[in-house]
């Protein structure tokens, strides 16, 4: 992989990478020189997309993790397939490769949706949605800032060796975490608590050389809307009065950028919208 690509001497983990935006992602930071962990629930799926991904970037290191991304023991699994892969195959650290130290970008992306507010919305699917959303995402940048913050054991000067080495927690967020809707408040609620979560974690990580990016995509055609419960009719309706929607490419493009960005140069907090979408 030519040195001349922008991540082309790291390490990403992805979770939820099997369809929608996770998959676009692992596509496009693998297009940019990354070596990748991704993650879904779907395995066979996920080695589909594995698949694809090395056929498209021959040059660059694949692994897959399996399994539920709010399960600690998935958790350090995806870390632990990270350490063997950084740097390039079998983890021998090539040029500007990290030695077999990791992952250097984590892509909080695993997340589930629910139509609805607290009124009407499925009271069966709000534990899940919350440990999907909410705690999964937590205990996945809790475990990144935790080996990020010691990989980093140079002290924070202004010449210091950090900035040398960008290190990244992409967290995405949504709309709806930002702006109360009522035809989604119960899977907002998720996201309103996810956005102080990833905004708390910038403010204690970022004086330490790590950078913590919020995305908060608007509207994206993907699987999502099924899977929420909507009806195909009312998204047709939204794609009609707010479109051209956005794709999962346009939220991966926006994340490859963030990450491409010079290691003391910080993205922090992102809203992306189809240009016709008014609200949320």
């Amino acid at each position: 992989m030519s040195s001349s690509l922008p991540l082309s001497s790291r390490t990403a983990i992805i979770t939820g990478a099997s369809a929608g935006i996770g998959q676009a992602v692992a596509h496009h930071l693998a297009s940019l020189g990354a070596n990748l962990v991704i993650n879904a629930r779907r395995a066979a799926l996920l080695d589909h997309v594995a698949a694809l991904i090395r056929s498209d970037c021959p040059n660059i290191t694949v692994a897959t993790a399996p399994g539920d991304a709010a399960d600690p023991a998935v958790i350090d699994s995806m870390f632990a397939s990270a350490a063997a892969i950084s740097g390039g195959p079998g983890g021998t650290g090539g040029p500007g490769g990290l030695g077999g130290n990791g992952a250097d970008i984590v892509v909080v992306n695993a997340g589930r949706g629910l139509k609805g507010s607290a009124v009407d919305s499925d009271v069966s699917q709000w534990e899940e949605m919350i440990r999907t959303n909410l705690v999964g995402a937590a205990l996945l940048i809790r475990a990144a800032g935790e080996k990020f913050t010691a990989a980093v054991t140079d002290p924070i000067t202004l010449d210091g060796s950090w900035t040398k080495h960008a290190r990244d927690i992409v967290v995405l967020g949504s709309t709806v975490g930002r702006n109360v809707s009522p035809f989604s408040s119960m899977y907002g609620a998720t996201k309103f608590g996810l956005h102080g979560l990833t905004e708390g974690t910038r403010r204690e990580l970022g004086p330490k050389g790590i950078r913590v990016t919020l995305v908060a995509p608007g509207f994206v055609t993907s699987e999502f809307q099924g899977v929420a419960g909507y009806a195909q009719e009312w998204y047709d309706g939204v794609k009609q009065r707010l479109g051209p929607t956005l794709t999962p490419d346009d939220i991966a493009r926006l994340i490859g950028f963030v990450c491409s960005q010079p290691a003391a140069c910080h993205i922090a907090d992102i809203m992306i919208r189809p240009t016709r979408q008014d609200y949320p």
